[in-house]
């Protein structure tokens, strides 16, 4: 039975009972419910298809009875290590009708009509946020007048990203293949750079290729950059900069490696991962941090980290539109058409309208509403800055300067004063990588944790840190859970860190 041969009647009572279940999902205080190991789970979940068919009513009751309390809700105010919530009211709308109209954006004329012309809005408004041209609407005759993709995430927005650079280097390479890997080396911040990059160059063919470059306060240190472009000259293809690191969320000086880079080799793909930083382009306050950004080839954003809206939706903005035709593929099965996104979408065919979410988002904000989603999560992750610095037995590990705030707990026995011998590096790793741990098995509470090299000499330059991290995305948090998890980390922390010798 499909939707069409149910009872309307029928249908809409048991999408009603969904969403009331979805919303008290989202509307629960806990980020679980229950917590099991992965073993029971497993043992729980993976099971032979069953011989008879069960009702909806019957599934939705197993669902909420079995599923649904081991799902982690990011919507709950003690979620505080990742990105955003997914929980914004339009975005979810947008979620909903764009799975009820089941429109293919790899075709304009019978597949997505409007649908088409929503991603390309969409894909205008991304680009006016962080200063690319746009096109008079009139000019807009393909697919390769938008100037960007939507794709699923970041790591595919940056796989695109370098298959561009690639050709760039050496035009027609993806259909000759590539001849000289060692002529397609892409200069990357050491440590704190994402590893869609890494993986995308062995997903287009050139390898290991990446050289990382140390870094100052999560920026490149601008000497050494300056030394890698000079020696590697005529074997890179790109340089990567991040606007809001995947750790820290610190926003390169991008203005400063632009000139850097231009100055030595012209040629070069530059390249800016925003997928935190777009939340700066939103605010007159915060648009600064972005300077230079528009002097760069292509720019990832992830507004499924930045603008609440739920899993996934990435885009890939370029700042000539027409560069995409260097990675655009043809089949006069679906996609020889002007306004065929599919034509420009490597690693994607079948689309669905995921640009819809945010299309209803962004004109449910408007500019001044996305002005003040930036700018209070931005004061809320300063005023987490201000409560750590409180704390004798908390210290922070950078200036936020947007919804990240990275941080160690002191053992009691250490006095913070910089540099630290090895040993007592070593005890204070031990007892936050035990305190991560712990918060992960209780489940009350969430904040992230990685490696992180201590780029400020908090502790002692060059040493590598595990700290934990706080965002500050989550609109439920209030200061109240923020005095909260304190109090739960130095308590947690004052228990474990006898047990660490």
């Amino acid at each position: 039975m499909t939707a069409a041969d149910a009872d309307a009647d029928d249908i809409s009572d048991v999408l009603h009972r969904v969403l009331d279940m979805a919303m008290r999902f989202k509307l629960q205080p806990d980020i679980f419910r229950e917590r099991l190991p992965p073993e029971r789970i497993r043992d729980m979940l993976v099971v032979d298809l069953p011989r008879e068919a069960s009702s909806l009513g019957a599934l939705l009751e197993s669902f909420e009875k079995t599923i649904l309390p081991l799902c982690k809700n990011e919507a709950s105010p003690r979620f505080l290590g990742f990105g955003d919530t997914g929980d914004d009211p339009a975005s979810l709308v947008g979620g909903v009708l764009g799975l009820f109209t089941q429109q293919n954006l790899i075709n304009q004329s019978f597949d997505a009509p409007s649908a088409t012309f929503v991603e390309i809005a969409v894909l205008r408004w991304l680009r006016d946020l962080v200063g690319y041209d746009n096109p008079a609407v009139a000019d807009i005759h393909t697919v390769w007048d938008a100037g960007g993709v939507i794709t699923h995430g970041g790591t595919t927005s940056n796989a695109t990203a370098m298959m561009l650079a690639r050709e760039h280097k050496a035009p027609g390479t993806m259909h000759e293949g590539v001849r000289n890997p060692g002529d397609f080396r892409v200069i990357v911040p050491r440590e704190i750079g994402h590893y869609s990059i890494k993986s995308a160059l062995n997903w287009i063919g050139v390898g290991d290729q990446a050289i990382e470059v140390d870094t100052h306060g999560f920026r490149y240190d601008l000497a050494a950059l300056e030394r890698a472009v000079h020696d590697n000259r005529g074997r890179i293809m790109a340089v990567i900069a991040y606007a809001g690191d995947s750790r820290t969320q610190t926003v390169e000086h991008l203005r400063r490696v632009r000139d850097i880079v231009r100055a030595l080799d012209s040629r070069i793909w530059l390249h800016v991962d925003a997928c935190w930083g777009l939340v700066a382009a939103f605010s007159n306050q915060l648009c600064h941090l972005l300077d230079g950004v528009t002097e760069f080839d292509s720019v990832t954003v992830d507004p499924h980290k930045v603008m609440a809206v739920p899993y996934s939706l990435s885009a890939l903005l370029v700042r000539e539109p027409a560069s995409l035709r260097a990675v655009s593929s043809y089949s006069d099965l679906i996609m020889q058409e002007d306004y065929a996104f599919g034509q420009v979408t490597p690693f994607i065919g079948t689309k669905g309208w995921l640009s819809l979410k945010l299309w209803m988002m962004m004109l449910s904000h408007g500019r001044t509403g996305l002005a003040a989603l930036a700018e209070q999560r931005v004061d809320k992750a300063r005023r987490f800055a201000a409560l750590l610095d409180e704390h004798p037995r908390l210290m922070r590990l950078h200036d936020p300067e947007l919804a990240a705030v990275a941080f160690v707990y002191l053992p009691s026995d250490i006095c913070p004063v910089p540099p630290l011998p090895d040993e007592q590096i070593a005890r204070i790793n031990a007892v936050n990588q035990r305190l991560h741990d712990r918060i992960l098995a209780d489940g009350t509470w969430h904040l992230h944790q990685f490696t992180l090299p201590d780029d400020h000499a908090r502790l002692r330059a060059g040493a590598t840190l595990y700290p934990l991290r706080f965002m500050a995305n989550n609109p439920r948090t209030t200061d109240t859970h923020m005095a909260d998890v304190i109090d739960y980390i130095t308590t947690l922390g004052g228990n474990l860190e006898g047990d660490i010798r």
